[in-house]
């Protein structure tokens, strides 16, 4: 059973996960509020990395989003990205490729509220 508090969408785009010097080029499989799953690095370190930063660039649109995010989870194969920290225009993308994908403002309204309140 599904126990996510956060609504995702399915998102398919490449993106760049970012720690100190390091970075690497990555998959985006789908986004919420709280986070992002991507397709894990080839050279992915056996440790997990502290606080990176993840920039997916918008496959249609001159606009990237970028977040602080930790790791809340790994797989063989995938990672799940928590989302720390968000600019104010990265939400604002986010919020809207959210809406129309969902279709239900009203959902995504309430999501929101109680993304504020934590």
């Amino acid at each position: 059973m599904d126990n996510r508090r956060f609504s995702r969408v399915s998102f398919k785009g490449n993106a760049h996960l970012e720690l100190g010097n390091h970075s690497w080029l990555t998959e985006v499989l789908d986004l919420s509020l709280q986070g992002a799953l991507i397709r894990k690095p080839v050279d992915w370190p056996e440790t997990t990395p502290a606080a990176m930063q993840l920039r997916i660039r918008l496959n249609d649109f001159p606009v990237e989003l970028a977040m602080s995010v930790s790791v809340a989870h790994t797989s063989d194969s995938l990672v799940g990205l928590r989302c720390e920290k968000i600019d104010i225009d990265s939400v604002s993308h986010l919020r809207r490729l959210l809406e129309l994908n969902l279709g239900d403002s009203e959902l995504l309204s309430r999501e929101l509220s109680e993304l504020s309140e934590h």
